[in-house]
């Protein structure tokens, strides 16, 4: 625990500091305003024949942004506040993970997607404000796989090389493959979350028992987690629709996903209940898989799947989501050794992967009659190089684009877990994993400390099978 504290005293400040700076530095050389954030838009306004600045699109797109980025901040660290002596580097820990990432993302993602190539420079506004919180979704969805078992050093290196691959699969899926991804099923949960998982494999702890004591939640702990939550369910039909096209698709995604939602709390419900034979509710259940719906209509959302259909995703999902929670993964970490802290196989990966294959199928199905030609020619933007491609051949295109993800994610992870097993992060010793005292100033009453110590975990995470045996 020296070393450990050793470490963080002189690697932390120093990687924060020579970050910054770096970023200065790159901004200075290649980010610019674009032309809707720019002084100059009053001459574009002229040029255009625009005459109210309600065409800006940041009166379109703010709105979006804070939701999301609210999320971001709030919805993802309070979700992750369930372990009871861990919350100040759940909230923490992603606000700083948000922060260094989003200003990577802004140059990686204006590297691939919209460098000039006459100056050399990235311009950005409202909607690429949007696209960095997302990449740093996908960051956020991997650390909830490690969550209390690494080092903030750790989780910096591992956003670094996160937002690198996110970038790089990104263009793949959606410039090259030309998949539609708005709710990123596919670019961000699907990436995110088997990323997280092969980084949690390779660094697997044998000896995590040690910290036993802190793997559990008590009753506050869990209220916290629950407000991530609601901030996170509430907002969602805005991450599904933050980017999509102005006008019927954006106004589509939000109603798909707001109904999709919806209908996986009532299985998320049901299903937690028949899984305890005296039918009480599991708040893990409560707090994840009623999430699950918003994830897996990421990218069919704005689709013509109809309100029913939109209904029938969140009907699986959550039950779906659930039994992953019950059974999948207390599997996969006794058989596949991954150490799963927030079980994020449960609402990312899986549903992730249900959202590529309900995005394949739905695009696969469309026809003229349902959306309309122009319909058609807008939704999947069947325009340019790919003006001639059938629907037919955009599902087979949406199909490629999740397999892409989850090869970014496993193999990326692999890469990353590698470096991350060296030596010298400072990562906490067994014995002192889950415990806010390693890397923050914890001002604990020694009676109230003996007191939690006295109460057992309300819940185990990613062990339900322990609830099976004691009715048994």
């Amino acid at each position: 625990c020296a070393d450990t504290n050793t470490n963080i005293r002189l690697t932390l400040p120093v990687v924060c500091f020579v970050w910054q700076i770096a970023m200065i530095i790159l901004f200075g050389v290649f980010i610019r305003y674009d032309e809707e954030s720019d002084t100059h838009w009053v001459e574009t306004k002229a040029h255009d024949n625009i005459t109210s600045d309600i065409e800006n699109d940041f009166y379109f797109r703010y709105p979006s942004f804070q939701d999301v980025h609210v999320m971001i901040f709030v919805g993802f660290g309070f979700l992750m506040t369930f372990l009871k002596r861990y919350s100040f580097g759940a909230v923490g820990f992603n606000f700083l993970v948000a922060s260094f990432g989003l200003q990577w993302a802004l140059l990686m993602q204006g590297w691939f997607h919209s460098l000039d190539p006459q100056t050399g420079k990235i311009f950005i506004g409202v909607e690429s404000l949007i696209n960095a919180d997302f990449c740093v979704a996908g960051c956020l969805i991997a650390y909830g796989a490690v969550l209390g078992k690494v080092s903030p050093v750790q989780l910096l290196v591992m956003t670094l090389f996160g937002v690198t691959l996110f970038a790089v699969e990104e263009y793949i899926i959606l410039n090259l493959l030309h998949a539609r991804d708005a709710g990123g099923s596919m670019v961000i949960h699907t990436f995110g979350g088997y990323y997280g998982l092969t980084i949690s494999w390779v660094l697997y702890r044998p000896n995590l028992n040690q910290s036993k004591r802190m793997q559990g939640s008590v009753y506050h702990s869990d209220i916290f987690a629950m407000i991530g939550t609601l901030f996170l369910w509430m907002f969602w039909p805005s991450f599904n629709s933050a980017i999509t096209d102005h006008g019927d698709g954006q106004h589509r995604a939000a109603i798909n996903t707001y109904l999709c939602l919806a209908s996986t709390v009532l299985t998320t419900v049901a299903i937690s209940s028949l899984s305890q034979k005296t039918g009480k509710l599991d708040m893990v259940h409560i707090q994840n898989s009623t999430l699950a719906g918003g994830v897996a209509l990421g990218t069919a959302a704005e689709f013509m799947i109809s309100p029913y259909g939109a209904l029938i995703v969140g009907f699986f999902c959550g039950i779906i989501s659930t039994m992953g929670y019950i059974f999948i993964s207390p599997f996969l970490e006794k058989t596949l050794k991954i150490q799963d802290t927030c079980g994020i196989h449960n609402l990312h990966a899986m549903p992730g992967v249900i959202g590529g294959i309900v995005g394949a199928i739905t695009a696969a199905a469309a026809s003229e009659s349902v959306y309309g030609k122009q319909g058609l020619i807008n939704t999947f933007d069947f325009t340019g190089d790919f003006k001639d491609r059938t629907v037919l051949t955009q599902g087979g295109y949406q199909a490629a684009g999740m397999c892409v993800s989850i090869v970014f994610g496993v193999v990326g992870g692999a890469i990353v877990g590698s470096i991350l097993r060296l030596p010298i992060w400072g990562d906490p010793a067994d014995e002192n994993c889950f415990d806010d005292e390693v890397y923050w100033e914890v001002s604990l009453p020694d009676e109230e400390e003996e007191h939690q110590e006295s109460i057992p975990p309300i819940l185990e995470y990613n062990n339900h099978m322990i609830h099976k045996q004691q009715d048994l």
